[in-house]
């Protein structure tokens, strides 16, 4: 007998088809809801729609995942015949772009967790995310910025005035393996016991004047490195000392802060600015959202 494959509905949506492409093609709902730019539940809710619309079965579920059933399979190859085909994405993910300019201390140390949230939830859109080193001011063409500086607000090329989102203390950091709290340095000078490191990244910031000019006193003893991840790793794991920002103990409790060794505090503040022309986007509103909510969770860190 011949087989009679599925007619596709001229009353179905293109958006209601894309639901199944998508979800025939990652083989997965919540991959395919975040590559769609919507809720699993509601991804459900429409492939369960268009099944009753149809009158048969789509997917079998194997193992938690979705798998085409036969009749599945078929109007697959129907979609996949019709000219012209159905577009591979809806309609408002269409050119969707951010472009983030981030410190990489600020993106290590506190956006990741949202930042990868956004991601999963976006799957469509098109995110570019710019480094910045710990000197760095944005330069113009990012959708938002998020940079240290001084503690008074700088001018921004970003078209709009800087918000302040915290002020950073910055202190001298060892492993407490390395240095018991009882016996730790409490001078400028038991720190010559200990190697000390710099990243590249901070070299001139005025604000961390004594540290720098501690680095500079040393004929040895003194790592400089590029690569802010190594940094970190360096003090958590080579008996030596760095300069971090004070909340660096409540990411890895492993971590000592080592107060009282510079008579004056070392500051810098988070400074967080939106492009005038693109922050009324909705994925920008979304994303600025989202940087400030990575901030508000940590509230207590920065009183």
């Amino acid at each position: 007998m011949p087989v009679v494959r599925p007619q596709v509905p001229l009353a179905l949506d293109e958006q209601t088809l894309n639901c199944f492409l998508v979800t025939a093609r990652c083989g997965c709902f919540m991959q395919a809801a975040r590559r769609l730019n919507l809720k699993p539940v509601a991804l459900r809710k429409r492939l369960a729609a268009l099944e009753a619309r149809l009158g048969y079965s789509l997917f079998v579920n194997r193992n938690n995942n979705p798998v085409l059933s036969q009749q599945g399979e078929r109007l697959l190859l129907v979609l996949q015949a019709r000219e012209p085909a159905v577009p591979a994405k809806l309609p408002q993910e269409a050119g969707a772009r951010v472009r983030l300019a981030v410190a990489e201390p600020l993106l290590q140390d506190l956006l990741g967790r949202n930042l990868i949230n956004f991601v999963r939830q976006h799957a469509g859109m098109r995110l570019e995310v710019a480094t910045l080193d710990g000197c760095q001011a944005p330069q113009p063409g990012a959708d938002i910025a998020l940079w240290l500086g001084d503690l008074q607000p700088a001018s921004c090329t970003q078209g709009g005035a800087p918000e302040a989102l915290a002020t950073l203390d910055y202190l001298p950091h060892i492993a407490k393996r390395y240095a018991r709290e009882a016996n730790r340095p409490s001078s400028l000078s038991d720190l010559q016991d200990y190697m000390l490191v710099q990243w590249q990244g901070e070299v001139g910031v005025e604000a961390l004047r004594p540290w720098q000019a501690l680095l500079q006193s040393r004929s040895a003893g003194v790592t400089q490195i590029q690569d802010y991840e190594m940094y970190c790793q360096l003090i958590k794991c080579s008996a030596s000392v760095g300069l971090l920002a004070h909340y660096a103990g409540h990411l890895d409790r492993g971590l000592l802060a080592l107060p009282g060794l510079f008579g004056e505090p070392m500051r810098r503040r988070v400074w967080l600015a939106v492009n005038a022309d693109t922050e009324g986007d909705p994925l920008v509103q979304v994303m600025v959202a989202a940087i400030r909510a990575a901030f508000d969770e940590r509230r207590e860190w920065f009183r």
